[in-house]
């Protein structure tokens, strides 16, 4: 039995929707990059084109969600710490 893709993230970076491919990939889902000629054709093509895509079978698009909400690493806040010795 086959399972539509579905979109899971998108993107107007090849790089990014990339990254995140991977890293789904390496935790042993079925994703895959799609529109991603639109975003090396030309300048600003991409965002015309609603920007370069990751899917996952239908099956697999909520844990593959969660995977990516869980895993966003979160930078740290901008200025100094308010509790940091200078």
């Amino acid at each position: 039995m086959e399972s539509n893709p579905v979109v899971i993230f998108k993107t107007l970076s090849l790089p990014q929707a990339q990254l995140v491919c991977s890293r789904l990939q390496a935790a042993g889902f079925f994703a895959s990059v799609s529109h991603e000629l639109a975003a090396l054709s030309m300048e600003g093509y991409s965002l015309a084109t609603g920007g370069v895509r990751v899917e996952v079978p239908a099956d697999q698009a909520e844990e593959a969600r969660a995977f990516l909400e869980s895993s966003i690493e979160i930078p740290p806040a901008a200025g100094p710490a308010s509790d940091s010795p200078r």
